[in-house]
């Protein structure tokens, strides 16, 4: 993490949505197997009993599928500015661990607009571009463009308030 002499400048902690809690996400599994198991025993009893086995391998396909969404909540992304650098440290569903430091001088934020697909949001570092918030929605990535660019301007201009320089003013 960040050692005592750093100052902690944007800090923001990025996570997959989903709207599904575990529990919900079993009851929606058990509703769809109970209609596809209605409708496939409906085509076996007319004749047409392929319809069943493709109907199991959809069903497996179909909890596959929900079970790789339900295991990628479990990733995130981690940004800190502080006077020393941008770091960027992205936790993978299984745990594993990536840490990127950028020096914020130079760092340029861009939102690349995509045709038909939510931004693209960019650190750009001469020849370095790293996308972060991958998991964010249109607004929300908007949002963090916002609040990072601020925290960056506010890092390479500092506002110094001495008072002495104040009273001379005066």
């Amino acid at each position: 993490m960040s050692s005592p002499a750093e100052t902690l400048l944007f800090k923001a902690v990025i996570v997959p949505h989903r709207s599904l809690s575990p529990a919900r996400l079993r009851l929606l599994l058990l509703a769809i197997c109970t209609m596809c198991a209605l409708s496939a025993s409906v085509f076996v009893w007319l004749g047409a009993w392929p319809v069943g086995g493709f109907t199991g391998l959809e069903l497996l396909l179909a909890a596959a599928l929900f079970r790789l969404n339900a295991r990628a909540v479990r990733g995130s992304e981690l940004l800190m500015l502080t006077d020393q650098g941008l770091r960027i440290t992205r936790t993978a569903p299984d745990g594993t661990r990536r840490e990127l430091t950028l020096e914020p001088a130079w760092l340029g934020l861009t939102l690349e607009e995509r045709p038909g697909r939510v931004p693209a949001l960019l650190l750009v570092a001469r020849k370095l571009r790293v996308e972060i918030g991958r998991d964010l929605g249109e607004v929300e990535k908007r949002d963090l463009a916002e609040a990072l660019g601020r925290a960056l301007h506010r890092l390479r201009n500092p506002v110094f308030d001495n008072p002495q320089l104040a009273l001379q003013t005066q």
